[in-house]
């Protein structure tokens, strides 16, 4: 009882959206962005897919910490009383480090296929994902929901890394990528939202007499989004128009984030052209190479 009660790290207040806590977990953030863009954009991509698995690992242990403590609470009377907590199931947008990390850590790009998915990932990390932290770190609104201190890190960490990796991934995979690359992010982006719109339906009909809520990226036909401006949209138009605009304004995010990746880095490199191969060579191509070295 007194573990379940200290490892929830219990705080007096909650924590404040730029608050000491919130400055100094976007702090962190900037400075872990600019060693890793500036000390390691050059290692070899095995030590990559170190750096990758070692983060994939401490978000994972960080999920399972936090999927665990919400899945308890304890009454006036200090009773402890379990019920996991549906709304939380880590299949959010926010929660997709989750799943692409492994894809470019563990994908060799030895065939056209795996090439593409790991291009595709890689891509996706570096629009959607970026996104998605970026607009939490920036604008945490409620993240800071509850006086529990081990959440409170949880929150910083998953979306400041969704952040972190989302720029230096880019930096480190740019000179293979170009212009046309952010269309393999979309079905990345699609086997994502098909996932969702599958789960929230079964899950409709399996929680719909407990009560509890299941809505995975916010699209479920049977709740209210709680996204920004998609919030006030919703019960205004038909779902079907409702889930196209979300498509539509999330992909055309994801097309912004990557131009402005894209042409910042087009512009550094115009300054270093010796120094440079942009668009010389693709993810699958360099691989192809690296095994005939080998």
């Amino acid at each position: 009882m007194d573990f379940l009660k200290f490892i929830q790290f219990p705080i007096p207040e909650k924590m404040t959206p730029y608050g000491p806590f919130h400055i100094i977990s976007l702090a962190l953030m900037v400075i872990l962005t600019v060693l890793l863009c500036v000390f390691a954009r050059k290692i070899k991509e095995k030590n990559l897919a170190k750096i990758l698995m070692i983060i994939w690992g401490v978000l994972v242990f960080l999920e399972i910490y936090k999927q665990f403590v919400f899945s308890y609470s304890f009454d006036s009377e200090n009773h402890i009383h379990w019920h996991y907590q549906w709304y939380a199931f880590p299949y959010q947008f926010c929660a997709t480090p989750l799943t692409f990390i492994p894809f470019i850590a563990l994908n060799k790009a030895s065939n056209k296929v795996s090439a593409f998915i790991k291009e595709g990932a890689i891509v996706f990390a570096t629009t959607f994902s970026l996104f998605a932290g970026l607009a939490v770190m920036l604008a945490p609104g409620n993240v800071f929901e509850t006086y529990n201190m081990g959440i409170d890190i949880h929150t910083m960490i998953h979306h400041g890394m969704q952040l972190v990796l989302g720029i230096y991934l880019y930096v480190y995979y740019h000179n293979k990528l170009n212009y046309w690359s952010y269309l393999k992010a979309l079905p990345i982006f699609a086997f994502f939202l098909i996932n969702a719109m599958i789960m929230n339906e079964i899950m409709y009909q399996v929680l719909k007499e407990s009560g509890d809520s299941f809505n995975m990226f916010y699209i479920s036909s049977h709740y209210q989004c709680e996204l920004p401006i998609l919030v006030d949209m919703q019960p205004k138009v038909p779902y079907i128009l409702f889930l196209l605009i979300y498509i539509l304004g999330f992909a055309l995010i994801g097309f912004v984030v990557y131009n402005i990746n894209y042409w910042i880095t087009w512009l550094i490199d115009r300054q270093k052209p010796k120094a440079s191969n942009k668009y010389d060579n693709t993810i699958l191509e360099s691989a192809s190479k690296k095994a005939i070295i080998e």
